[in-house]
Parts: structure tokens; C-alpha cells; sequence
């Protein structure tokens, strides 16, 4: 599923973000991608769906090698990639219906596909019965499970998650990991970037840590390993 060969990554104000990282996550797997800050966890992630480019080595998503997609193929790629932030992004404009309706109406699906997959997914999230309500009418733990119907709506083989949990309540954390459990239980590949100690350490999944541009630890089951 996802392959990086020796990418090196350099920004203009001389931090290096990947020093050499070579990795191999295979399809359905779930990865914790954990570190201090700064360590170059989001660059890691980013890279994956050419938000950032490395500066150099060849990172495959499916086969694709990102490293000499061109530019006008990056929607394509992302349409195969579901994204999930901290800070949510949904379109305030947009009911809940409509945020994730959107992630189909940009590929030109039918209404018919729109309107069964969409109730499919926020039935998923637990969200069918505020499927008209706008996000500033809801929880912050509402608004991040519309993300996620979001990002799954297009049934990606890839979720990217960048510090899901990490401006929510515990309770509502908990609940929002239960959905990404389902997820991958059906299948699709889990690529999440946490802080959140208490979760790696329960829910045991592979943990890939990164530490000055460098993966310093991969263990299937591992542990946090950081004093937050």
C-alpha cells in the first residue's frame, strides 16, 4: 500500500524534516506515527498525499510514485486518499448532508450513489439523524465524525488522520477511535499521527515513532514510548 525508499526531505530554512526514512505499511494495517513535536511526524504524513513533496528518494501509494506524480494527477491520487484533521475543515456553509455530499459531487457521481452513500456513512458516524444541522450547531466530537464520513465517503483504500482526538474531550476521543476501529475492520489502511498516549497504549496497533527526521522505532503492539 504505501512505500518510502530513502526520501529525504529539506525545507528552505534548512530544517530537515525525513533524513532517509524507508518504509514499508502494507493494506489494511493500522499505524500510530508518534514523536515530539517538531519531530517530523506531520511532514511524514503529508508526504503520503503530496501535501509536501520530498526533496528527494520515491514514496509509492498503490504504485503510485508521488515523487514524479505530475501535478495535474494529485486530485486523482486524492480522490483515493481520505484525509481526517485536527481541526476538522468542514465548509460552515454546508449542512452536515451536504459537507460530506461534497467529496462525491467533485467526481461526478449520480445523485442516486450521493444520497446512499452519504446516509450509509453518517449512519456509520451516528450522525443520520443531524444530517441537515450545520457544523457550528454541533459538538466538536460531531464535527469531527462529520470529517471522517467525509474522508470515507469515496471508500478510500488509505485514511490519513492528523491529530484526530487532539481538541477533544476524552469520552468523545474514545468514541471517535471506535470509529476508526470499524474502519479498519473493513478493511481500509489507517495511517494516524497522535500525541494521544492513553489511546496507542490501549488500542495496540503498529506504532511507527519519529524522531529528527528519522524513524527511530517500529513495533507491531508497541507502546507510546513518550511522557506527554
Amino acid at each position: 500500500m504505501i512505500e518510502m525508499v530513502n526520501v529525504y526531505k529539506k525545507y528552505p530554512n534548512g530544517i530537515v524534516a525525513a533524513n532517509g526514512i524507508d518504509v514499508e505499511i502494507k493494506q489494511g494495517e493500522f499505524v500510530y506515527v508518534v514523536g515530539p513535536s517538531g519531530a517530523g511526524k506531520s511532514t511524514f504524513i503529508k508526504m503520503m498525499y503530496r501535501e509536501e513533496r520530498p526533496t528527494s528518494g520515491d514514496i509509492f501509494i498503490n504504485g503510485i510514485n508521488l515523487s514524479t506524480l505530475k501535478n495535474n494527477k494529485v486530485p486523482y491520487l486524492r480522490r483515493q486518499i481520505g484525509v481526517v484533521f485536527q481541526d476538522f475543515k468542514l465548509l460552515p456553509r454546508l449542512n452536515v448532508y451536504e459537507n460530506v455530499a461534497f467529496a462525491l459531487e467533485v467526481i461526478e457521481e449520480t445523485p442516486k450513489v450521493i444520497r446512499k452513500r452519504v446516509m450509509e456513512v453518517l449512519e456509520l458516524v451516528g450522525l443520520k439523524h443531524k444530517a441537515r444541522m450545520f457544523p457550528t450547531e454541533l459538538s466538536g466530537g460531531e464535527q469531527q465524525r462529520v470529517s471522517i464520513a467525509r474522508s470515507i465517503v469515496n471508500t478510500p483504500k488509505l485514511v490519513i488522520a492528523d491529530e484526530p482526538t487532539g481538541n477533544l474531550d476524552p469520552d468523545t476521543s474514545w468514541e471517535i477511535m471506535n470509529i476508526f476501529e470499524e474502519i479498519n475492520a473493513r478493511g481500509t489502511t489507517i495511517i494516524m499521527a497522535t500525541h494521544n498516549r492513553e489511546i496507542v497504549n490501549t488500542i495496540r496497533h503498529r506504532v511507527i515513532a519519529v524522531e529528527g527526521g528519522l524513524i527511530t522505532r517500529d513495533e507491531y503492539g508497541g507502546e507510546y514510548g513518550y511522557e506527554n
